[in-house]
């Protein structure tokens, strides 16, 4: 019939007769009357300010003015978040129609409501503060409901909000709501990027297949044109290099490639740049890496080169011969004209015979030695 409840001064008690809301105990001793019906208390400490029962919708609706004496009240619309701190430190981000009940007394419980109508991205001040907290030992609940993005400084941001662009992000930090939409930002390198096109296999107008490698460089002018026009801006420069490389190879013979390789890069560079600017999208180089030949045809080109540098070697073979045979009869025709040339060129030659010679017998004289018989020994 009677019992007796103490509640503690960090505590607060839920009294309930037969299981129905009676009133809320206050710190200190109370002796409470039971009659014929069944008395429940329940004890609340402060130290955990969120109210979390059953009666929580009934209070908020049957009980205004005991919600307002001992709870901070939290009822937020579709269209609305909140901001919840402890003490002055942001701890909870909450959804929209989030409907709860905190314990006055202990611990300081705010809540600032946000219309989410008004904007999608959060301001300045709470972006650095959420990048902070990421530094506490106790993180923020909530931060699903939240895209934080940082842009580094040689990029940008693509921001789409439900399937559209936005709007294009500088580098910094920035946070944007997610409730009641999809957002998404895809970072965008501005730096000069590099594009490989390997292994492409394409014949010539003589039918020679080549196997080719191609190198590019490329940059953004204008993001946003490029991503309104192009599902992939990337993916599609490379199959415009593609068809820039078929177009180059596949009209000339392979004489013509291999006698002007760059034709190649400008063939390409004046096809493709073009088509490329109106997308928002600069081609600053075009470079063939390699040219590949087929196996059978590598022999013959080596057949060919061949064959090449030795008739050219004959032709020079023949050249001289021809020079050394007119320098030979220039010299006659001298010496036919001069007898004292003549018998210094027999000096000569004798000379050059006497150096490979151990020992010379002569007989009669130096006539006979010019004229006659010569002994060699």
């Amino acid at each position: 019939m009677m019992k007796r409840v103490t509640v503690k001064k960090n505590e607060r008690g839920l009294l309930l007769r037969n299981g129905d809301f009676e009133r809320v105990l206050q710190p200190g001793r109370h002796l409470l009357w039971g009659g014929l019906g069944r008395l429940d208390v329940q004890l609340f400490p402060l130290e955990l300010p969120a109210f979390v029962h059953r009666l929580t919708d009934y209070l908020m609706a049957k009980e205004p003015e005991v919600v307002e004496a001992e709870f901070v009240r939290v009822a937020l619309s579709e269209h609305q978040a909140g901001l919840r701190t402890e003490n002055g430190v942001l701890v909870e981000l909450m959804p929209p129609e989030t409907r709860r009940l905190y314990w006055k007394g202990l611990v300081d419980v705010q809540v600032q409501v946000v219309d989410l109508d008004d904007s999608i991205e959060l301001p300045a001040e709470l972006t650095a503060r959420l990048l902070q907290t990421q530094l506490r030992p106790r993180s923020v609940a909530g931060l699903a409901g939240v895209l934080q993005v940082v842009v580094p400084e040689h990029g940008a941001g693509l921001l789409w909000v439900d399937g559209k662009v936005e709007r294009l992000l500088g580098p910094g930090s920035f946070a944007f709501w997610k409730f009641n939409r999809h957002v998404s930002v895809e970072l965008v390198d501005l730096r000069l990027q590099a594009v490989e096109v390997t292994g492409q296999e394409i014949l010539t107008r003589d039918k020679v297949a080549l196997r080719l490698n191609l190198s590019a460089t490329w940059r953004y002018t204008d993001v946003l044109t490029a991503y309104k026009a192009l599902a992939k801006p990337a993916e599609h420069l490379y199959r415009e290099l593609q068809f820039g490389l078929r177009a180059a190879v596949g009209t000339r013979s392979l004489d013509e490639l291999l006698e002007n390789k760059n034709v190649i890069d400008e063939v390409v560079t004046a096809q493709v740049k073009v088509k490329l600017a109106a997308l928002g999208i600069e081609l600053t180089s075009v470079g063939v890496k390699d040219i590949v030949l087929p196996g059978e045809m590598k022999t013959i080109l080596a057949q060919v080169v061949e064959a090449g540098k030795s008739a050219e070697a004959n032709v020079i073979r023949r050249r001289e011969e021809t020079a050394a045979t007119r320098s030979l009869l220039n010299t006659a025709k001298v010496m036919e004209d001069n007898p004292v040339a003549l018998r210094l060129k027999e000096l000569e030659t004798l000379e050059r015979v006497a150096e490979r010679i151990d020992k010379i017998s002569v007989f009669g004289g130096l006539d006979q030695v010019l004229n006659g018989l010569v002994k060699l020994r």
